[in-house]
């Protein structure tokens, strides 16, 4: 134990020196006229995988690139230096004969982590790599700070997620996650443009957080001495819109919910949610499958998605399943022939479902499909028709107003998708946001409360409309084979170190 803190100490030291040297090579460079963080611009003609992909092209030409410096071997009068780019990284043959004596002597001083440009020649080693011949390498940026050790990279997840610039600079796989990130979301906007819709912003400060069960932050606008809350959802602002003659929306952005952390959940996230008039959940079905297959084709080139070694194909109708027969399928419950709440609670007792007194028959059901369905659905698969109790914005099915025209699609497992035949009905919807009212009385932190303004909106008439939230995270997780939404998310919420 004595020799690890002895270890620490030293190790502390040494960087601290380190440290040092890095700032008397900045003051001396400014001493010297030559301050890098005086220079405001760098012609940029090409990034490495560029001249790397296309080499017969760039062959003897000379090109100009920019990066950062990730290693730096000195040879006497000719060096070698690897710089990363955006798109990767490249080599370069730095030779004092062919910069100058001065500049020379500047680049050796120079470290690991500086952002340097170099001009210079595109050319093949003997070894076959291609490289730049420099002719000119300019210190654009001082580096003031230590990257991590190079061959051991930086693995300690709590450091990656608190210094993702870090996370990118040393590990290239993670830039490529967020590059895939944009582009899903542009081939999202790319599908919903080509068919029709229009994209719009709501508010995300709001006097009333409804459109989903989830607990609101809370805070106090001084302008107007009233206390407000942040979006939990995107959905009774682009009802309105739908009201309002705007036949088919949406919206990409973040919502906020005052939830735990978990490999799934982050209390802000990114959320899209779409509202098509005159069509139903049936139709958001056919749009939900379309939507990822052009995705996916676009983003991936292929409809086959592997996710952490199982293999789910879009390419396939997706599965289509009522909750009832799931829960029946996977426990073994036939929750048609169970027909009042005394029964329900029986049955969940049964099978050590855990419920609260609140809880209605609808509820118990969600409750079974949670423990017993969910983890089996791997495969594309919409779950349709779940009961009224869990679904207050949702129109009831004619047939069987027990149960709702309501369908959330499943992945590997995750709830990947929520949608409706929303409730256009305002007698209807009231009956529904007072029952909301009521449970939330009962201690019930996620249910809504009556918006009127929303109610207002409905009377004017709403037309009859379908309407689906992505969960974008989740998406990308699926497409990234990421383990975790914080891998997906440039900045996740982390605790704040104590100081």
């Amino acid at each position: 134990m004595q020799e690890n803190k002895n270890s620490n100490a030293q190790n502390q030291q040494e960087l601290s020196e380190i440290l040092r040297i890095r700032r008397e090579k900045l003051a001396e460079l400014q001493q010297n006229g030559k301050d890098p963080f005086k220079i405001t611009k760098y012609d940029v003609s090409n990034h490495s995988s560029d001249l790397k992909d296309n080499f017969e092209a760039y062959e003897g030409k000379t090109v100009s690139i920019a990066g950062r410096m990730m290693s730096k071997r000195v040879m006497g009068k000719a060096s070698f230096c690897n710089v990363q780019d955006l798109k990767g990284n490249i080599q370069s043959y730095v030779a004092r004969d062919s910069i100058g004596e001065d500049e020379y002597k500047a680049f050796k001083k120079m470290d690991i982590g500086d952002i340097v440009g170099i001009t210079g020649t595109v050319f093949k080693t003997k070894t076959g790599e291609i490289s730049i011949h420099a002719e000119a390498v300019t210190l654009l940026s001082k580096s003031l700070q230590v990257l991590p050790e190079k061959f051991h990279g930086l693995t300690n997840t709590d450091i990656r997620y608190r210094q993702r610039y870090t996370d990118l600079i040393m590990n290239p796989e993670v830039k490529d996650t967020f590059i895939k990130r944009s582009k899903i979301i542009s081939a999202i906007r790319q599908y919903l443009n080509g068919q029709g819709f229009m994209e719009v912003e709501t508010p995300m400060l709001v006097a009333n957080a409804g459109g989903a069960a989830a607990r609101p932050f809370e805070t106090h606008f001084n302008a107007l001495d009233e206390d407000l809350k942040l979006r939990i959802s995107l959905e009774l602002y682009l009802k309105r819109l739908i009201v309002g003659g705007m036949e088919r929306v949406y919206e990409i952005g973040r919502v906020f919910r005052n939830e735990g952390l978990d490999t799934r959940h982050n209390p802000e996230f990114t959320l899209m949610e779409l509202y098509q008039a005159y069509t139903d959940y049936h139709g958001m079905m056919d749009l939900t499958e379309n939507l990822y297959r052009y995705v996916a084709k676009e983003v991936l080139g292929t409809t086959k998605i592997a996710y952490n070694g199982i293999e789910m194909d879009l390419g396939k109708p997706f599965e289509r399943i009522t909750m009832l027969d799931a829960v029946k399928k996977y426990s073994g419950v036939d929750f048609n022939e169970i027909h009042t709440l005394e029964e329900a609670r029986a049955v969940a007792k049964e099978h050590n479902i855990e419920f609260e007194e609140r809880h209605k028959k609808g509820d118990i059901l969600n409750l079974f499909f949670e423990e017993y369905a969910e983890e089996h659905l791997v495969q594309p698969t919409f779950v349709m028709d779940h009961p009224i109790e869990i679904s207050p914005l949702t129109k009831k099915k004619p047939e069987n107003p027990e149960y709702t025209e309501r369908f959330e699609f499943f992945m590997n497992g995750w709830e990947m998708a929520n949608a409706y035949s929303e409730l256009n009905d305002p007698i209807d919807q009231r009956e529904r946001f007072k029952a909301q009212e009521e449970l939330l009385a009962q201690g019930d932190d996620e249910a809504n409360t009556t918006d009127e303004d929303f109610m207002n909106a409905l009377e004017l008439g709403m037309p009859p409309t379908g309407g689906i939230g992505f969960g974008i995270d989740r998406m990308v997780m699926i497409m990234t084979d990421s383990a975790a939404i914080r891998d997906v998310l440039l900045f996740p919420t982390m605790k704040t170190l104590d100081k």
